[in-house]
């Protein structure tokens, strides 16, 4: 009978190979956080993308006029530049906002404080202001060359406002951020997450930002738009090493409950380390959400000591409870049969009956260096007749050889 050999075929070999390092791969970008840009020049278009202008800040655009140029700083200034010297139109900060346009403009952003000069008037009384319109491409005209943009038109509202449309080719759009997702340690705050972006901090293990090991509860606060609460999930968590830190989440947020604005889901972590170490652990949480990028964020314990369970602890009080109500028990029966015996049988009466009054009068008299023994009631006055007669017979012997020589040497 021949015999069939099954022979390996290197290329699918291959090919499971590369299944397995995508799925790995996807796994791993699954869990990559959305963290919050290095800076505040970055914006959310309409369908919640992130794009990110960071490298952008600082770049100059220069818009010719006929007597004076208009300079603009992306992220930084607008200004007015001619002989006569420069007009500032504003700057841009973390609170000036960078939003999604509409129509054929793709973001607007805002620069406000710019000189007051000629300008006291206005309503808010903040200086001269500037309006920039980014369109991501080239300008409508056609006029801007080069491939790092150019400033495509200035209009000039009044002395203190002026629109500028920028035309620039646009960063790529990163991850679908869920806007107005927050995650804090308050109900009002959003220190691990804010806006659906993971703060520095928490994006990633950070031995600064690790918990103590003497705090063994954190609570965690999550808020979201009320219209889209629903779309959050449950959320999971992974514990890095899996050995030596027991975890235990409780609280609302793990039923599945939406989170508002008005009402906050509560997330409690209560972590107790079984083995002590020098890194912290890390404590992955990702919370799901249907439509949007997941959201996720890593909080670190440290383990310097093992903690005991919290039951061992009240069990042992218990415990001893139990036992301390025992033997005082066991005393007061002792006593009451002791003084009942003695009172009964032994025919004794007031503290002689009591059990223990021997020993403990034996151990007062020999601190106090009295004579031994317990003196009873009758013995005491006995001694004190002795005593008496003892001080009165020198008295009367006294007296007797006063007489005898008022007797015997008078004349």
């Amino acid at each position: 009978m021949a015999s069939v050999r099954y022979r390996r075929n290197p290329h699918s070999f291959c090919f499971i190979i590369a299944i397995i390092l995508m799925v790995v791969i996807l796994q791993a970008l699954g869990a990559v956080s959305i963290v919050s840009p290095r800076s505040s020049c970055y914006a959310l278009d309409n369908s919640s993308h992130i794009f990110d202008f960071t490298s952008w800040i600082g770049h100059s655009f220069t818009y010719e006029e006929k007597n004076t140029d208009l300079v603009l700083e992306f992220c930084k200034d607008v200004e007015n530049r001619s002989q006569m010297g420069y007009v500032a139109f504003g700057k841009f900060s973390l609170f000036n906002y960078f939003v999604a346009g509409s129509g054929n403009v793709d973001f607007v952003q805002e620069y406000h404080g710019g000189d007051l000069a000629k300008c006291e008037t206005i309503y808010d009384k903040k200086g001269r202001s500037a309006q920039v319109n980014i369109i991501c491409g080239s300008c409508l005209s056609g006029q801007c060359k080069g491939e790092l943009g150019c400033i495509c038109s200035v209009n000039y509202k009044s002395n203190c406002r002026v629109i500028i449309e920028l035309s620039i080719p646009c960063e790529k759009s990163g991850p679908r951020v869920f806007e107005g997702f927050t995650v804090g340690f308050h109900p009002r705050s959003w220190e691990v997450v804010w806006n659906g972006m993971t703060q520095l901090g928490f994006e990633k293990s950070h031995h600064e930002f690790s918990f103590g090991t003497e705090q063994t509860r954190v609570s965690l606060y999550m808020t979201a738009i009320s219209s889209l609460s629903t779309l959050v999930q449950k959320p999971i968590i992974k514990v890095f090493p899996e050995n030596g830190l027991v975890v235990k989440l409780s609280g609302s947020g793990i039923t599945g409950k939406p989170p508002t604005t008005l009402s906050p889901t509560m997330l409690i972590l209560d972590w107790r380390c079984e083995q002590a170490r020098d890194y912290p652990y890390e404590v992955d949480f990702t919370v799901p959400v249907d439509g949007y990028e997941p959201i996720h964020f890593t909080l670190n314990k440290m383990c310097e000591y093992r903690q005991e369970k919290q039951g061992d602890a009240e069990r042992g009080w218990a415990i001893f409870g139990v036992l301390s109500c025992i033997f005082m028990v066991l005393s007061m029966l002792f006593c009451c049969g002791g003084f009942i015996y003695r009172t009964q049988v032994e025919q004794q009466r007031g503290l002689d009956a009591l059990p223990g009054m021997t020993l403990l009068s034996a151990c007062l008299e020999t601190v106090s260096g009295a004579p031994q023994g317990y003196a009873r009631p009758e013995e005491g006055s006995s001694a004190f007749v002795n005593q008496a007669s003892q001080d009165r017979q020198p008295m009367f012997a006294q007296s007797t050889w006063k007489s005898n020589e008022r007797r015997y040497g008078s004349i």
